[in-house]
């Protein structure tokens, strides 16, 4: 028997969230994207080892202590789980309460922003933060290649906490991510993307969407998760 897809019960047009009960995955998606991840993010972890401990030091001696941000995240199947990132911004002293949560997602975006730090801004925009996740992939919480994931109160608030997106573990790079829709650092715009993602996961696409990152990284073009 396969895993032949239902019909979605939202509607398909534009950017609104696409649900579906039943998906259907190909043999990569079901046998190998997990090896992918696991044989890859091995690799990429022993080459960044050396600068992973530089930035845990730079950001040990600009920054303070807690070298490390974490934040909950909706993972595959919208299980919760905690990201690792660099921290790149200081602490927000004055403690502002934003009237809608979500607009933390695009707040530290701001160039007034007054958490922003000069090693912070490099790190961003070397996407050297992202580095961490690294150890995410390992653990199974998320794939190198996926759509970029969202808090969970954002998506809740923003209406796409089942969308389509959320079928696959969320990633360090991907569609959104690799796109100038990233820029805006709103999901609603690039759902259409995910789900287009989603719905034809192939080895080619995940190995392309590696490349575009690398040659991010190197344009100095923050992905940003």
């Amino acid at each position: 028997m396969t895993d032949a897809p239902l019909p979605s019960p939202a509607v398909a047009a534009g950017n609104e969230p696409q649900l579906r009960l039943v998906r259907a995955r190909g043999v990569y998606e079901r046998r190998f994207k997990r090896t992918f991840d696991v044989t890859f993010g091995l690799a990429l972890s022993a080459i960044a080892l050396p600068v992973v401990l530089l930035v845990a030091l730079a950001v040990r001696v600009k920054l303070g202590s807690g070298v490390f941000y974490s934040q909950e995240r909706i993972g595959r199947h919208g299980e919760v789980f905690t990201i690792w990132k660099f921290r790149t911004m200081r602490p927000d002293r004055r403690h502002r309460q934003s009237s809608i949560e979500n607009d933390r997602r695009t707040q530290h975006k701001a160039d007034h922003d007054p958490r922003h730090t000069r090693l912070g801004r490099l790190l961003r925009k070397l996407s050297l933060d992202e580095l961490p996740q690294l150890w995410n992939v390992l653990r199974g919480d998320m794939s190198l290649v996926g759509p970029r994931p969202e808090i969970r109160s954002v998506a809740e608030a923003r209406g796409y906490a089942d969308h389509v997106r959320h079928d696959v573990r969320p990633g360090m790079t991907g569609p959104f991510q690799t796109s100038d829709l990233r820029l805006s650092g709103d999901l609603r715009d690039g759902l259409h993307v995910d789900a287009g993602y989603v719905e034809n996961i192939t080895f080619r696409q995940d190995f392309v969407y590696l490349l575009k990152t690398v040659g991010t990284m190197l344009g100095g073009s923050s992905q940003g998760t």
